[in-house]
């Protein structure tokens, strides 16, 4: 038994195809039967049921489970080895919502990168629910989103607080406005973003706490698509004070200040507990925290 038997069957039980499996791996359809048919001799046992979708075995399915784990340790042992070196090198996949991507992430790498040519990251764009989810699957090794309540299972960090606000754009019958009330959610038709996101949840809880029945005429899945739609004067938007920060000085949007929505919420750092953290990501979470508050939130 070798690693790569390991990784072929784990890359199998994910794409469902012997062929899937070999082109993600760069091995031929007939390596990837030879690879199977060693361990499930080896083991004396059918591991893959060949039926179209391919499938594990009950038996593959245990087989499964302990593959993942001893591949995640040859990979620990390949971090902790590369560590060795004096120099930070590695490399880190970052998920985080479009909003805070465009914000604030450009200034941070490209600080970081100047300093450390050897970390290489990749961006992920999701909801912080979903950041949640792929920094606990191991898909994220350092997450940058809204902290959620109390999750015993992540590591977390504040790096600085947002709030979220009406916004409407210049032509709109509330720019003139230099506040509303509350009730003024219920009259105006609302372009908000989808239910899994940290903005629309508070938006939900604002509307129940006070007996408003919104006028939801669009649902979108990104701050930028939402921020383009206000801007057509479409309707208005409760979304994030920072992710409108360029277009508010640009004179392109307006906010209206709604007490009952100037509550703040925390944007900071999510790994995983208890996780190996390599030297790259050390790097990069210790200068990450070292940044004051205003270089997340200063004006460009």
């Amino acid at each position: 038994m070798n690693i790569s038997q390991l990784e072929t069957l784990i890359m199998i039980s994910k794409t469902m195809s012997f062929r899937k499996a070999g082109e993600l791996l760069n091995l031929t359809q007939p390596a990837v039967s030879a690879q199977i048919k060693s361990l499930e001799e080896e083991f004396k046992t059918q591991l893959v049921d060949r039926n179209q979708p391919v499938t594990l075995t009950d038996r593959g399915q245990v087989f499964l489970a302990h593959a993942e784990r001893i591949v995640d340790i040859v990979d620990e042992l390949r971090q902790r080895l590369a560590d060795l070196e004096e120099t930070p090198q590695g490399h880190i996949v970052l998920g985080t919502t479009t909003s805070i991507a465009i914000q604030i992430l450009p200034r941070i790498l490209s600080y970081f990168q100047d300093q450390f040519p050897h970390i290489k990251t990749s961006i992920q764009s999701m909801s912080s629910s979903q950041i949640y989810q792929q920094v606990e699957n191991g898909i994220v090794d350092v997450g940058i989103g809204y902290l959620i309540g109390q999750n015993p299972g992540f590591n977390t960090s504040v790096l600085y607080y947002d709030t979220f606000e009406l916004v409407v754009s210049p032509r709109h019958p509330l720019a003139s406005q230099r506040t509303a009330g509350v009730e003024a959610l219920g009259r105006t038709p609302l372009i908000l973003l989808s239910p899994d996101t940290v903005g629309r949840r508070f938006a939900e809880e604002v509307f129940a706490r006070h007996g408003i029945q919104p006028q939801v005429i669009m649902e979108l899945t990104s701050s930028e698509e939402v921020k383009r739609m206000v801007e057509l004067d479409l309707g208005a938007a409760i979304i994030s004070k920072q992710s409108v920060a360029s277009e508010v000085r640009a004179g392109t949007l307006r906010i209206v200040p709604i007490l009952e929505l100037e509550v703040t919420h925390p944007v900071g750092v999510i790994t995983k507990a208890g996780k190996y953290v390599n030297s790259a990501m050390r790097q990069f979470l210790s200068d990450l925290k070292g940044m004051p508050e205003a270089q997340f939130i200063g004006s460009e």
